[in-house]
């Protein structure tokens, strides 16, 4: 059985999601924040969203890590690669808690995946797929190092795809 290996940076602890995390990701789906992610969604839709996401790491030996703050254990939201039946490949994705909005958890955890991904696959870059109203997500997208590629695939029409290079240093 594949399950996430345990990523650590100075303030967070990556792992594999567990049960608990549920409640939080749920909330985040039943939110107006969630409308770029295709939400509001009913805890039911949540659900499966949620179980299928953390299923890719069985079935492709990758998915999401649960992140969470590594002094108090609190839930902080979620980072890590993603693949949709209609996604074109691997996708970097994440969000977090309204509490951990605008104090980097977002930016930490994702390098630390971005790291993780280098050193654990032989991928030369993996993409973000990001609706173009999300301002949020696409200036860390690019703050990461990543930057804005028009010729490759989102899922919907409009999508911003930034490429992530994993064969250079992390940003």
């Amino acid at each position: 059985m594949t399950v996430a290996p345990t990523l650590l940076t100075p303030r967070l602890r990556l792992r594999m999601p567990v049960l608990a995390d549920f409640g939080p990701h749920a909330d985040f789906h039943a939110s107006s924040r969630s409308v770029h992610e295709g939400g509001p969604r009913s805890r039911a839709a949540a659900w499966r969203v949620w179980a299928s996401d953390v299923a890719l790491w069985l079935l492709r030996g990758y998915g999401p890590f649960g992140v969470e703050n590594r002094d108090t254990g609190g839930y902080l939201g979620e980072v890590g690669v993603y693949q949709g039946a209609d996604y074109p490949g691997p996708e970097l994705g994440w969000f977090v808690v309204p509490a951990a909005e605008g104090t980097g958890v977002a930016h930490e955890a994702t390098r630390a995946v971005l790291d993780w991904l280098r050193a654990s696959f032989d991928w030369p870059w993996i993409t973000s797929i990001i609706d173009p109203a999300n301002s949020r997500s696409i200036t860390l997208g690019l703050r990461l190092g990543g930057v804005i590629d028009p010729s490759l695939p989102g899922v919907d029409p409009g999508d911003v795809v930034i490429r992530h290079d994993l064969r250079g240093r992390a940003a």
